[in-house]
């Protein structure tokens, strides 16, 4: 893949904005993985000899693109594990749904994955799932709303099953929804997180400009 769009780089991490129709890791279909993409990278850039080391810390679906970190070392994705656990990592999200969604809200579900699809389970059966969400806009004609949401666990297809589950499916989502060969409306803009080793806290944003995000206002 070429144009890596690279926003951050030290001896510790890596954080890159991840396209969309990219897998974060390689799968059986050997189809093109952030994780190989940004190994040979580093490889090529340092001239490393022998196998990179690369560690994903946390993942984005195929169809969902935005900012992802990798970490260089061994001790610095053990760290970003750790904040993930502690909740000192933040994951912000726009999303592009259909209908009017409330100005704000929480959604609280439990989610089972049954092969390829996630569905609403019960306490028993499902693992707890939940994020806040907060309207940003609302285009009347198009009946679509531009959603920011702050992802407070990271369940399988969590955002995506969860507005569906309330018929606002995602712009462009196939699998939840009835859209067909449309860019799903998801995006990962802001992360925020302490770095692995000078515990300074890192913020990064990135706002999307491609269809259906360019048909809202965004700010900065």
């Amino acid at each position: 893949m070429n144009n890596l769009n690279i926003l951050y780089e030290d001896n510790h991490l890596i954080v890159v904005i991840k396209p969309k129709d990219i897998l974060s890791q390689a799968d059986i279909t050997n189809q093109e993985d952030m994780l190989t993409i940004l190994k040979d990278y580093i490889k090529n850039k340092y001239n490393k000899p022998g196998n990179v080391y690369l560690g994903l810390v946390h993942r984005l679906d195929k169809k969902t693109s935005g900012i992802m970190v990798f970490a260089r070392t061994s001790k610095a994705a053990k760290r970003l594990q750790e904040s993930i656990k502690n909740k000192t990592f933040k994951k912000t999200y726009l999303a592009v749904v259909h209908g009017k969604v409330p100005n704000e809200g929480t959604y609280i579900d439990y989610l089972e994955k049954q092969g390829t699809r996630s569905v609403i389970s019960t306490k028993e059966k499902g693992k707890y799932a939940e994020l806040d969400f907060k309207r940003l806009d609302y285009n009347a004609k198009e009946n679509l709303s531009l959603v920011e949401i702050n992802l407070k666990t990271g369940r399988n297809h969590q955002i995506r099953l969860q507005f569906a589950s309330r018929n606002f499916p995602l712009y462009g989502d196939d699998k939840y929804g009835n859209d067909q060969n449309k860019t799903l409306g998801l995006f990962a803009y802001k992360l925020e997180f302490p770095h692995p080793t000078t515990k300074e806290i890192l913020s990064f944003k990135s706002i999307p400009d491609y269809e259906p995000f360019k048909n809202f206002k965004i700010k900065p």
